[in-house]
């Protein structure tokens, strides 16, 4: 390549990146963006340290005066915070593991298996993610009651492990068809049979999307509000998410201590994120949409 050719190829490239200006204004509007989206998560982290007479005054003080830091010890302790900590492991721990072990299965068999209907079928499992929760809720209700497990946590943990989050599948075909089959037919000249394939194969090289998988049932599990109000009915049952309901009455509601059990119940969540941010990000990436 000559002199001449080299240097037009540089200006070429020069010109076709983004001016200084315009990525600078990119990177504000980010802020700008960033900051609006903080600011309920700022409303609540200042108003768990405030009296009530302080939350709701206008304008609005951001800064406590004083800093109330007894909301916190009282808020856990007028709620069994502990009890209710246990039973939401006890119910995120096994939905995490049937869900991956359900979903990947699944996907495995949609994306790496050949069978008969089985774009056919994969489709009719898709459309099942158009039909609101709500409607299916009843029938289901009444289901767990016949066999009688209400105000039990089986109807919370079962599902999951049977499939019941079908855009888990998806994600999870759609990282796993974008595997080389070199991958697949090396290991059957090996003599692997299709579950050691999975097993010894797909699984360790799909890690980032099993992590993707494992966070959002954690977060799905930890959030859940509806499903417990259904199917749990004592209060020594109860999740977080119910927990925190019984800071706001009929009458009166006690809103800096929820503010406050609110907060200690998302540190973990904003923990799980920092910490496994590149890799679900990584694991998003990877995944793909096509195929």
């Amino acid at each position: 390549m000559s002199a001449m050719e080299e240097t037009s190829f540089k200006d070429l490239i020069v010109r076709q990146r983004p001016g200084v200006g315009k990525r600078r204004f990119a990177f504000l509007v980010c802020i700008v963006i960033s900051l609006l989206m903080m600011m309920p998560l700022a409303w609540l982290v200042r108003s768990s340290f405030m009296e009530m007479g302080q939350i709701f005054i206008f304008p609005p003080e951001w800064i406590p005066q004083p800093f109330r830091f007894e909301n916190f010890p009282e808020a856990l302790t007028v709620i069994p915070f502990f009890r209710y900590f246990v039973n939401t492991m006890l119910i995120l721990v096994p939905s995490v593991v049937g869900t991956l072990v359900s979903s990947s299965l699944a996907a495995y068999g949609f994306a790496r298996l050949n069978w008969p209907g089985r774009d056919l079928v994969f489709g009719v499992l898709l459309s099942t993610l158009m039909l609101p929760y709500i409607i299916t809720l009843l029938p289901t209700f009444l289901m767990w009651s016949q066999v009688g497990f209400i105000n039990t946590y089986v109807p919370l943990i079962v599902p999951n492990w049977l499939g019941f989050h079908v855009f888990y599948i998806f994600l999870l075909r759609q990282f796993f068809k974008n595997l080389p089959r070199e991958l697949d037919e090396a290991a059957e000249i090996d003599g692997a049979n299709p579950l050691e394939i999975f097993w010894y194969i797909i699984l360790p090289v799909s890690r980032p999307v099993l992590l993707v998988v494992a966070i959002l049932s954690g977060l799905n599990a930890w959030n859940d509000f509806l499903d417990p109000l259904v199917y749990i009915n004592s209060s020594d049952k109860y999740t977080l998410a119910l927990g925190l309901a019984q800071f706001t009455g009929l009458y009166t509601s006690q809103w800096n201590l929820l503010m406050a059990a609110s907060t200690v119940i998302i540190v973990p969540v904003l923990i799980v994120f920092f910490l496994t941010q590149r890799y679900f990000i990584e694991g998003v990436t990877m995944s793909g949409l096509k195929g």
